[in-house]
């Protein structure tokens, strides 16, 4: 097992290390990879990924990785260049810039908006719904792997082991509708133009910056009580996120494969948190008592496509207990994970 990282430089190579069936995914899914909505959590050190898995598996034979996104933060653009990432800034919701974008056989639509929706909902739907059709227009003969996410799933009980991907989309609140239109966007053009594409519904990604052991964590560093209702979730490692969303790259299909990503555990907040106290040296507070159910996804297609994640929970949970305790940097974005109206 990896050293825990103590550094952002450290972390980022971490979560951007392929595994040999990531760099195999790209052996099968030949040709330039463009990463949309590449500039959020996730993008940057998926980005750096994909050319680490490309070079890999290319040899002499270098393909080109491009990164799109507005790129707010000339220090994450530069980052990528230095990765071996090329960057394009684009705001995708103008469709003469998109058609504009260069051609590449393989895509990963990573754009989206969640957080605002409440006071915006308008541009959550334009983020959510009408880029994704501009994307899908401009890249309908790739192979596009799409992240999605679990919230389109209803509430099931915690005893269930999670939504499948069969489970009918019941979304709550307007994030959630939307992404559902994210989905049939890329369903439309599946059927009507043969666009081959993947579907990753993704629950809560890990960094040490952000995420819902983050959340957990200073929240007992600042004594704040930690509310109970929604008192189970799912979680992944982002770098197996960002493997798994790679390696899914080849099953690109028609119609759209879609697959859950997320660890196999039902884990419960009172246990997390409890953990995470013990290794702070602090006490956890609660509010509250747990929902017989909770959003949580059942991940057995995944464990049948792809290898397990590679970094399990109480490696996590240590690595986010050192983090949080030394006061290393953080993004500031809590997941709301505790919210069961889908209020965002």
């Amino acid at each position: 097992m990896h050293s825990p990282p103590t550094t952002e430089e450290e972390l980022d190579n971490l979560l951007s290390t392929p595994r040999p069936a990531t760099i195999d995914a790209l052996r099968k899914a030949p040709g330039d990879i463009v990463i949309l909505g590449a500039g959020g959590k996730m993008g940057p050190t998926l980005a750096r990924m994909v050319a680490r898995a490309a070079e890999a598996a290319d040899g002499a034979r270098p393909r080109r990785v491009i990164a799109v996104s507005r790129f707010s933060s000339a220090g994450a653009e530069r980052a990528l260049h230095e990765a071996g990432v090329e960057t394009i800034r684009c705001d995708l919701l103008d469709r003469r810039a998109v058609d504009r974008l260069p051609d590449a056989p393989n895509v990963i639509y990573m754009a989206g908006q969640k957080f605002g929706t409440t006071d915006a909902p308008s541009r959550t739907w334009m983020q959510n719904v009408v880029v994704p059709a501009l994307c899908a227009a401009r890249y309908e003969r790739s192979r596009i792997v799409a992240f999605s996410t679990g919230n389109v799933y209803p509430l099931v009980p915690v005893a269930s082991g999670g939504a499948s991907e069969e489970t009918p989309a019941a979304p709550i609140g307007e994030y959630a509708a939307s992404c559902v239109g994210r989905e049939r966007v890329f369903e439309h053009y599946a059927a009507t133009r043969g666009t081959r594409v993947a579907i990753v519904r993704l629950n809560y990604a890990i960094d040490l910056r952000y995420g819902v052991l983050v959340d957990l964590a200073l929240a007992i560093l600042d004594e704040r009580p930690i509310p109970l209702a929604m008192g189970h979730v799912n979680v992944i490692w982002q770098g197996d996120a960002n493997r798994a969303a790679i390696e899914l790259l080849p099953h690109a299909a028609t119609p759209p494969l879609v697959v859950n990503v997320t660890g196999a555990e039902t884990l419960a907040v009172r246990d997390l948190a409890r953990e995470l106290a013990h290794r702070l040296g602090r006490e956890a507070h609660f509010e509250g008592k747990e929902a017989r159910d909770a959003l949580l996804s059942d991940t057995t297609r995944m464990r049948s496509l792809l290898a397990a994640p590679e970094v399990p929970v109480a490696t996590m949970l240590e690595w986010v207990a050192e983090w949080t305790r030394a006061g290393r940097p953080l993004l500031g974005k809590p997941t709301h994970f505790e919210t069961r109206d889908g209020a965002f």
